[in-house]
């Protein structure tokens, strides 16, 4: 799982996502303040979900490939909660307790490019589970005309970082369609010190079929619950842009 954030991408992450990602904020917030019991986030990121979900009293943890990304998030901690977040791999976390509910939100998942990367991380999902103990994720439903075509510098935000500060992400990708992965260029822009700064940012993103999550899921130590169509819980169809995997100890 790939660990390189640039510190101008983790330095603009709430800011961007505050705009275009809001669709699985309360599900995710819902999910783990019903846990009853410890919640690990896997890719806690700059903490969308886990620094509210702690204010509001949830027992949650969080791991992160990271240390931009986690930087951020610790700067927005207080030091004594600091032990609740480490930086470690999720094909090979290990942590001393165990956890009612796991997730990894927003894509985590496709960060994970290899069959044997999944695979190994399921396992240790499965490890760290407390019995009955539940796991979610999520991915995106795969765009055939996105994945024939491609996509060629669409801005994808545009806003200010600070007032009168403007910052603009551009984004491309095509797709590898034997290997089912999209590689990813984000260009990002922005004003600081009289000057316009500009940084672009290349991965991979797995992308992931439905018949392919459940014979994945068949072959690790877990049990597939459901596969849901959106953030409202609603059946999957033709119209879903997201799976959301539930599974089971």
């Amino acid at each position: 799982m790939s660990a390189i954030y640039p510190d101008y991408v983790a330095r603009f992450y709430d800011v961007v996502y505050a705009q275009v990602r809001t669709t699985d904020h309360d599900f995710y917030l819902k999910k783990i303040l019903a846990a009853n019991g410890p919640v690990l986030e896997i890719g806690v990121g700059t903490g969308r979900f886990f620094l509210e979900a702690l204010k509001l009293g949830a027992d949650v943890y969080g791991i992160d490939a990271s240390d931009t990304m986690l930087g951020v998030l610790k700067k927005q901690l207080d030091s004594s909660q600091h032990s609740r977040i480490s930086r470690q791999q999720a094909e090979d976390f290990s942590l001393e307790r165990k956890f009612n509910l796991i997730i990894a939100p927003f894509r985590v998942f496709s960060h994970l490019i290899t069959i044997d990367q999944q695979l190994r991380t399921l396992e240790r999902i499965h490890h760290h589970m407390n019995e009955n103990g539940i796991f979610i994720f999520d991915l995106f439903v795969p765009n055939m005309k996105f994945l024939i075509e491609g996509v060629n510098e669409n801005v994808d935000f545009e806003g200010e970082y600070a007032p009168g500060k403007k910052l603009r992400r551009i984004t491309s990708f095509y797709a590898d369609l034997i290997n089912q992965v999209n590689n990813v260029t984000m260009r990002y822009e922005w004003d600081e010190n009289g000057k316009i700064n500009s940084h672009s940012w290349q991965f991979q993103m797995r992308y992931f079929f439905h018949w392919e999550i459940e014979h994945l899921i068949a072959r690790s130590p877990l049990k597939l619950e459901t596969i849901l169509g959106d953030y409202e819980e609603n059946p999957l169809t033709n119209q879903s842009k997201d799976f959301i995997v539930v599974c089971r100890k």
